[in-house]
């Protein structure tokens, strides 16, 4: 009996260390996850905050200086002579910054929000298509840009006469000596599209906002219907349009910009009194300081020559080394701004002393 007390004794003080011994169990954690190994935080760190919005910028009134070149239309609303003077004013110190937009990309913000958040900068000027007869759409983003203070750039991938639509119809061909002979049923099919786009604009002019009209861009590239009747047809449609649209429609908000193609041919000029600035495009990178000259003598060194479309952004200070002044320059859209410019790049340029960004803009109204 006592050797089966002392035994009992010993079995009970064995289990007794082995409970002490074995550590306690882990509780679970207070989500019910998997317990966050020693050493790295409960909670993953939060990712960063994208770059807050820019306080509003005090902007002052911009002051015309009387001494610059004036738009070739003598009835040229207030708000589209102020801007052309301004752009005539910094023209060979300063380059605006611009960006066309894009509207498939889930917002149409996609390319200014993007320069934004690499930058912390806004373009100057924003780039938009009347394409696909988004003419509602434009105008809505045309004075929502103006009321930010920031210029508007609108060109038109403009189907076929009589009905054509879209960017495929706008390479198109039409028979353009029957376009251009009034009363011709393609004539008059012509002048109905050329009517809404005209009812649009003159909307932007009841707004108080000025355009930099560029219609028929890249124009002696000849892949669009407009350049594909050769030179004399091409003149002959950019005086009609110029005339229909400030003569008949009244249509004095415009600031006519003549895009040639990087070719830069000088027998399509329409002529002095049909052109506020001539611009140029190229996609082959570099300053493109070669085009800046040849578009100089086609239309001479007194009133703005731009880059009015581009892939890469031209270096600023080495264009202008090479006397290569460009008042603005507009990068395309989507994978031209993300993919041919790096973040490096867009940054550079857009701080640079010589770049006109939207919060350096004066105040226009």
């Amino acid at each position: 009996m006592k050797r089966f007390a002392s035994l009992l004794l010993a079995l009970l003080l064995l289990a007794g260390c082995s409970a002490v011994s074995e550590p306690p169990e882990t509780p679970p954690s207070p989500s019910g996850a998997e317990e966050t190994p020693p050493g790295r935080p409960w909670d993953p760190p939060s990712p960063s905050p994208p770059p807050s919005p820019k306080p509003p910028v005090v902007k002052e009134q911009y002051v015309m200086d009387d001494s610059f070149p004036r738009l070739r239309n003598p009835n040229a609303t207030e708000e589209a002579q102020m801007l052309y003077n301004y752009l005539c004013g910094v023209y060979k110190s300063k380059t605006l910054t611009g960006q066309q937009e894009s509207t498939w990309m889930g917002t149409p913000e996609y390319e200014m929000d993007y320069i934004f958040d690499v930058t912390g900068e806004y373009p100057a000027i924003r780039g938009l298509d009347f394409i696909n007869n988004d003419f509602d759409g434009v105008v809505r983003r045309s004075k929502e840009w103006r009321e930010r203070g920031g210029i508007v750039s609108i060109c038109w991938h403009w189907g076929t006469p009589p009905d054509g639509v879209g960017y495929e119809s706008s390479k198109g061909t039409i028979d353009l000596e029957e376009a251009l002979t009034e009363g011709s049923e393609l004539y008059e099919g012509m002048l109905r599209q050329m009517d809404r786009a005209a009812g649009a604009l003159l909307e932007l002019q009841e707004a108080g906002v000025p355009v930099l009209w560029r219609p028929f861009h890249e124009f002696d590239g000849a892949w669009f219907w407009w350049g594909k009747g050769g030179k004399e047809r091409f003149i002959e449609l950019w005086q009609l349009m110029y005339t229909y649209y400030t003569d008949v429609w009244g249509l004095n908000n415009l600031i006519w910009v003549l895009g040639f193609a990087d070719g830069t041919k000088a027998g399509w000029y329409p002529g002095d009194d049909y052109v506020d600035i001539a611009a140029g495009d190229s996609y082959q990178g570099g300053t493109q300081s070669k085009m800046y000259g040849r578009l100089v003598k086609i239309f001479g060194e007194e009133r703005p020559v731009a880059f009015h479309e581009c892939g890469v952004i031209p270096d600023l200070e080495k264009a202008f080394a090479e006397g290569g002044y460009w008042s603005w320059f507009l990068t395309w859209h989507t994978n031209y701004i993300k993919d041919n410019n790096t973040k490096e790049h867009l940054q550079y340029i857009y701080t640079n002393d010589r770049a006109v960004t939207l919060d350096k803009l004066p105040k226009f109204q």
